[in-house]
């Protein structure tokens, strides 16, 4: 397969990168890792006209402290979650998944900002960010502003981003309760997960279980209302609207949701 011609502009900062946006309008795209934008220019599902590479900005790339929440730049390679001594005391959730996204190669190009913006709900770091309650910050032509990130999916692929803007951080608080899971089950272990669910505290995220990254209010519901793990996990699939493809029925799908969602809980109350 090959992409529709389109031009290429590379970006040497971030204002550069949403003065290149503004220009190209509607027409144009951010392009990081490229692990979700380019087969879908290959596929022709997505046609910009101009590309604009971010993807040498190190101005968006670090994990820190910052002012009583975790501060990570959107340009921040898996590998580098994965392994970030800070994450792993302070966000370890986020850490491990990092670290079961994809094969080896991917999680060396590709980025938490990219998996994001990407706004797949097949994608394990959308569940994780809603499971941590995040905070995206997002810069346009009229400044920077912070989106919630239980406000952040509208659609299949869709995002709260308006035209022009670029995601440059996400925002995390120190999680208040100290348990957390991340579960996936797939076919194999670099591929997108049939179902998966991520845990921290109270809160309850699921991967693949509907057209945009949620979280599982009833399983949340429940836990509030002092059910134990198992009784709050047959909650897992309600309001939810998987599908049925080649890899599994939406059926078999919601049975995956209630296990994995069981041992999540499970395994999160163990850490309290």
């Amino acid at each position: 397969m090959i992409p529709a011609p389109f031009t290429y502009r590379r970006a040497r900062t971030v204002e550069e990168a949403v003065d290149l946006a503004a220009e190209a309008g509607d027409e144009g795209k951010f392009l990081a890792g490229g692990h979700s934008l380019l087969p879908l220019m290959k596929l022709r599902f997505a046609v910009p006209e101009v590309l604009i590479d971010i993807g040498r900005l190190a101005e968006l790339s670090y994990i820190r402290n910052d002012d009583g929440h975790i501060a990570v730049g959107a340009l921040t390679r898996h590998h580098d979650l994965e392994h970030s001594a800070l994450l792993v005391a302070e966000l370890p959730l986020l850490a491990r998944a990092a670290g079961a996204v994809g094969d080896p190669q991917v999680r060396h190009r590709g980025t938490i900002g990219g998996s994001l913006v990407h706004a797949d709900a097949a994608s394990d770091l959308p569940a994780v960010g809603l499971a941590l309650d995040a905070t995206l910050v997002a810069r346009g032509p009229s400044g920077s502003r912070e989106i919630a990130m239980t406000d952040f999916f509208r659609g299949l692929f869709e995002t709260a981003l308006e035209p022009g803007e670029l995601l440059t951080e996400i925002r995390i608080r120190r999680p208040a309760e100290r348990g957390w899971s991340f579960q996936k089950f797939t076919k194999r272990a670099i591929d997108w997960a049939i179902v998966g669910v991520a845990v921290q505290g109270g809160r309850v995220a699921l991967v693949n279980m509907d057209s945009v990254p949620a979280r599982a209010g009833g399983v949340e519901r429940a836990l509030a209302a002092g059910d134990g793990p198992a009784a709050a996990a047959a909650h897992a699939a309600e309001g939810t609207s998987p599908v049925s493809d080649i890899n599994a029925s939406a059926a078999y799908r919601e049975h995956l949701a209630r296990v994995l969602t069981a041992r999540a809980l499970a395994e999160a109350a163990s850490r309290n």
